[in-house]
């Protein structure tokens, strides 16, 4: 079972961490802060290169601390939230990933969420300074701050669509 909780805590978190590194530098195929930045305002939201800064940093931190298995469900909280985030960004396009949907936001949420349920297993850094094992409800506490501080994150940071334009009137009937 230690395995199994290793390689899930590894991927998931190294996944997590490399998607914000991708939004801050050019690392792992990002377009650096100004990319981030442009991605961040062209999806809605205000703040510009502190808002992509603290999303690229929230990930990198969250997603480092789940592989090392440090802290484990404060980072799964931090993985949940930024990937809701993410969800609520790609919520319009339907579930499907070949549609640009939620599919692997979502995946990264559950995953987040099981490891915070299971906790980082014995080969981890939690185990190895006596931290574990966490508590059951600590995983229902990430999942729901998790969730929650995606939300406000969407609800504060968020500018709503601008209304579209009223059409003008035809001026000529048939």
């Amino acid at each position: 079972m230690d395995t199994g909780i290793l390689i899930l805590r590894l991927l998931v978190g190294l996944l997590v961490a490399g998607h914000g590194v991708q939004k801050i530098s050019s690392h792992l195929g990002g377009r650096g802060l100004k990319g981030g930045t442009e991605e961040f305002r062209a999806d809605g939201f205000r703040g510009g290169a502190v808002t992509a800064l603290a999303a690229g940093g929230g990930q990198i931190g969250s997603g480092l601390l789940l592989a090392a298995g440090l802290l484990t469900p404060l980072a799964a909280t931090g993985a949940i939230g930024v990937m809701t985030v993410a969800l609520t960004v790609k919520w319009h396009n339907g579930l499907w990933v070949q549609n640009d949907g939620y599919e692997y936001p979502l995946v990264l949420i559950g995953s987040a969420t099981a490891l915070a349920a299971t906790g980082p297993g014995a080969w981890s850094l939690d185990a190895a300074l006596g931290l574990t094992p966490y508590p059951l409800w600590w995983a229902a506490l990430a999942l729901v701050a998790g969730l929650g501080s995606g939300l406000l994150t969407r609800l504060v940071l968020h500018r709503p669509a601008p209304a579209p334009a009223p059409r003008a009137a035809a001026h000529g009937r048939r």
